[in-house]
């Protein structure tokens, strides 16, 4: 099994701060996707009810161009990929399906 599927970072708030905790087991893509979309467009839990049909680009306010460059970063960060330019299109970010299937492609899932 990759490694990136064992090992997952997960920021916890403790005292006012976030830390990185590591901890084992299979990556569910969508659950770490859905936490990304929530913590940096702060949608205050809304991502949970995302469904692999749910229209992001256009349909999220917060999902500006200046926030799509934070999801990616935060998306890297979280899964250990890079994310090229040439990589990245509209369809990327039209549904939660579509940003899950391009996280899981580049885990190589």
């Amino acid at each position: 099994m990759n490694d990136r599927r064992q090992h997952l970072r997960e920021e916890r708030p403790y005292n006012n701060q976030r830390y990185s905790v590591y901890r084992r087991g299979p990556l569910d893509t969508k659950q770490e996707v859905r936490a990304v979309l929530n913590d940096v467009l702060s949608l205050n839990g809304r991502a949970a009810r995302f469904n692999e049909a749910t229209p992001l680009l256009g349909n999220l306010p917060e999902l500006d161009s200046m926030a799509v460059v934070s999801v990616l970063t935060s998306l890297e960060e979280r899964f250990g990929i890079t994310v090229e330019d040439d990589e990245i299109d509209g369809s990327t970010f039209a549904t939660f399906g579509s940003l899950v299937a391009f996280v899981d492609r580049k885990l190589g899932m």
